[in-house]
């Protein structure tokens, strides 16, 4: 692992600023070769009405906490690779509250990797699942 938790944000922070607009706030909760779980702390902008977190909050958070492993692994050589797929089944409603994600990398190769993210909202519940592809630009 070329970069820690810290190190992640604070890139993030000074390279992708407008990950952080309108309160959104992230936090590393378990970062290892394989995996992550990112925890998002959810922000009133993130709602849609009835109170629930929004679809394109979910896939937002799925697609960011797959990157943040990425530059866990492969620090600023990663920073270049983008998202070629990503699906997503949304399997009930996450209430207002933080969302988690957890991200099992399936596959880790020079040109693509593949990603599994499991979505839960703050009672533990799977509330969306994912699968997100990645190509390796200009990582090492």
């Amino acid at each position: 692992m070329r970069w820690s938790g810290d190190e992640i944000l604070e890139f993030l922070r000074a390279d992708f600023p407008q990950a952080f607009r309108d309160g959104w706030d992230y936090e590393i909760t378990d970062l290892a070769a394989d995996r992550v779980t990112v925890r998002l702390s959810s922000h009133e902008s993130q709602l849609r009405p009835g109170g629930t977190i929004s679809g394109p909050t979910m896939m937002h958070l799925a697609d960011f906490a797959v990157y943040v492993l990425l530059l866990a692994l492969h620090g600023q050589s990663a920073s270049l690779s983008v998202t070629t797929n990503l699906t997503i089944s949304f399997l009930r409603k996450p209430e207002a509250g933080d969302l988690i994600a957890e991200v099992e990398l399936l596959k880790h190769g020079r040109t693509l990797s593949v990603a599994a993210v499991h979505l839960r909202d703050e009672r533990g519940r799977v509330v969306a699942h994912a699968e997100a592809t990645y190509h390796m630009a200009g990582a090492d």
